[in-house]
């Protein structure tokens, strides 16, 4: 396990508090600004013309600008510093969202999306590398996974039924306004409260930007054989997540007939398991093991989407199989950007590997792979999108087949015997 940031500085338990929460509630505002559009799309689509193909697409120019950020701007937060990427991150994303309610039309969304999806990338490996700065190092895990939670419980639970209310009160322009409100609140929270770490690798003059730049830090990233693993496995569990959250309001409104209401609910499965499965999977990988958890994982989102392919209209069916799945492969993301992240980066380079699994996971797999879901729903249907999720899920668990286990109890139990 290699060195952290909260190495050589006092703890102090206020400001781990006030920093987490604002964080949490920060990374919750992300998905928010993410995923709102997704509940809804039935209506811009039919208002702006777009079609389903289009609106998958809107979603993956956020993933792409997304990933492309996380891995640039990861590493430069590691080099300059938390506060000068995370506010001015959560400032152009939360007005970039509030914009997307004066579209006019595709193109125009899709230059909004793509600004946005460049600054929640910028914001994401920050916040989490900002996140155990400030938490007591034996509690990092609790603490990154209280706050990664926060994006699948108010992006992904209370947003479809909060974006539904708005949509039938007062039209989904407004709705995009009203979201984009909180973020600058939180961006001041953020700026009277946040420090920069007493980091050790920064105690080393130039060995936070060795010759060559964010090139050099890359090379000395990916050389580590559980990120290349992690990379790989993200993108699997991406493909899941994103397809399933950008396309099962479609789904279920055209393809299953549900109302805007109904459909919300269905939908919040996905950020309710999400929130629970964030936190879950990562606290039993401490366990159990990494490699365990993470197979375990895969294969239970995979097993919980066949069950969801074959439930008709019957929303609590839709919504039980719909949570299971959702807990599983979010709880991925949180085993691969937290635990495995952290525990596969060169010494202080925390952020710049969270920033590069996490970006290549947006590029591939909640990107490219959305492109490719909305060429497969414009040939066979919306319901085809599925079993691309479904074949992400199964792929992911041969895949984390080669992870090498870093879990330290694990790795204790075994040398004892």
């Amino acid at each position: 396990m290699t060195g952290s940031s909260t190495i050589g500085r006092d703890h102090d338990p206020a400001y781990e508090f006030k920093a987490v929460m604002l964080l949490a509630l920060g990374f919750g505002l992300v998905g928010v600004d993410r995923w709102v559009i997704a509940p809804l799309a039935p209506a811009i689509m039919q208002d702006l013309g777009i079609a389903p193909q289009q609106m998958n697409n809107l979603i993956a120019i956020l993933g792409i600008t997304w990933g492309l950020a996380s891995v640039t701007m990861g590493n430069l937060a590691d080099r300059l510093g938390r506060r000068r990427v995370l506010i001015p991150a959560i400032l152009i994303f939360s007005l970039a969202s509030g914009l997307s309610g004066l579209a006019s039309g595709f193109t125009s969304l899709l230059i909004i999306r793509a600004a946005m999806g460049g600054a929640e990338g910028a914001f994401c490996p920050a916040s989490f590398a900002a996140t155990a700065d400030a938490a007591r190092p034996d509690r990092i895990g609790f603490a990154q996974g209280f706050q990664q939670s926060m994006f699948a419980l108010f992006g992904l639970g209370f947003g479809p039924i909060i974006a539904t209310f708005l949509l039938e009160s007062y039209g989904w322009r407004s709705a995009f306004l009203l979201v984009a409100v909180p973020g600058l609140v939180i961006g001041l929270g953020l700026w009277l409260v946040i420090r920069e770490p007493v980091s050790e690798r920064k105690a080393t003059p130039g060995e936070s930007a060795p010759a060559g730049g964010l090139g050099v830090a890359l090379r000395e990233v990916i050389a580590q054989h559980n990120v290349r693993v992690g990379m790989l496995a993200l993108m699997c569990a991406m493909c899941g997540i994103f397809v399933l959250s950008a396309n099962v309001p479609i789904y279920l409104s055209e393809y299953m007939k549900l109302s805007p209401i109904n459909m919300g609910l269905v939908t919040s499965a996905i950020g309710f398991g999400g929130f629970l499965g964030l936190w879950t999977l990562p606290s039993l990988s401490d366990i159990v093991g990494r490699r365990t958890m993470g197979i375990i994982g895969f294969l239970g989102s995979a097993g919980s989407l066949w069950c969801f392919i074959q439930t008709g209209a019957e929303m609590g069916y839709l919504f039980a199989s719909l949570f299971s799945s959702s807990a599983f492969a979010f709880g991925l993301f949180s085993l691969l950007t937290g635990p495995i992240a952290a525990e596969g980066a060169p010494s202080g380079m925390i952020s710049t590997t969270a920033g590069l699994i996490g970006g290549v996971g947006e590029i591939l797999g909640g990107g490219m792979a959305l492109v490719i879901a909305g060429a497969m729903i414009a040939s066979f249907g919306i319901a085809s999108m599925l079993y691309l999720a479904l074949g992400g899920f199964a792929l992911g668990a041969v895949v984390m087949l080669f992870l090498h286990e870093t879990a330290p109890r694990v790795i204790a139990r075994r040398g004892s015997k």
